[in-house]
């Protein structure tokens, strides 16, 4: 249990910091396509015999740079749909080709915080403090970059190497929180609490902040409720998740509704 705590504060926090930026940013899609298909990677590296770590770093990272390499070429969205598609079929492969694979692939899908093993926390702990590293050293051009991209390039920043640059992060993220949250579930404990967050606050630091913050209520919460309940912690991380954003939007319609009256 102590690994589980460990492991899942720091999957927290660096979900709440990245998702911040995904939202910002539009990149949601990208958010979901790099965890789901990381996936490919673990499953190469088990038939390798090789750490799982290893194969979700090398496909998450292979996802970032095709997902830039694409863009460049066609729609965001688009490209990232090609490269997840691909990653996705890869991992279909090799899925097929093992027969004692299906308890690993499940874990990898949904999750298994409560199986984290001793050896597991100083890769994660070690991969999101990386990961903290760079949102932080590249902060205030990548907020430049995803709130006013015309004058971010205005001042000279490539906005191809801004995509790259944090595609590159959001794929270490995806790295350290795939093996203990699972891939469809990292979706939501990133997205839901950023997006809750912006709804709260327009500040960046302080939204980026909240955002980490709800991530910790969540995923503590969901672990409480899963141990006593013996319910799936994916249900609570989804759950939860949705309920703090419809709880931020509904907060910030409140606040809207004073000023729109004193306007009319």
């Amino acid at each position: 249990m102590l690994n589980t705590w460990i492991a899942a504060t720091a999957v927290a926090v660096i979900a709440g910091v990245t998702g911040f930026f995904a939202v910002l940013r539009g990149s949601s899609f990208a958010a979901h396509a790099l965890p789901n298909g990381a996936f490919a990677g673990a499953a190469a590296a088990s038939l390798l015999g090789l750490n799982p770590f290893a194969g979700l770093a090398v496909f998450s990272a292979a996802g970032a740079l095709g997902i830039a390499a694409l863009s460049r070429r066609a729609r965001a969205d688009v490209a990232t749909a090609l490269t997840f598609v691909m990653m996705l079929g890869l991992g279909a492969l090799f899925v097929s080709w093992s027969t004692e694979y299906a308890q690993q692939a499940y874990s990898l899908l949904f999750g298994e915080v409560f199986g984290v093993a001793s050896a597991e926390v100083p890769p994660i702990l070690a991969l999101g403090a990386a990961a903290v590293a760079a949102i932080a050293a590249m902060f205030r051009p990548l907020l430049l970059s995803s709130a006013l991209p015309e004058v971010a390039e205005a001042r000279g920043l490539s906005a191809r190497r801004m995509d790259l640059g944090f595609l590159l992060v959001m794929a270490l993220a995806t790295s350290m929180t795939v093996p203990v949250v699972g891939a469809l579930l990292m979706f939501s404990l990133m997205i839901g609490p950023a997006a809750a967050a912006r709804s709260l606050t327009a500040r960046p630091a302080l939204a980026m902040g909240l955002a980490a913050g709800i991530a910790l209520v969540t995923v503590w919460a969901g672990i409480v409720i899963s141990y006593e309940s013996g319910w799936p912690l994916g249900f609570f991380v989804g759950m939860m998740g949705a309920a703090f954003f419809l709880l931020g939007r509904g907060y910030a319609a409140a606040r809207r509704r004073p000023a729109a009256r004193a306007a009319a």
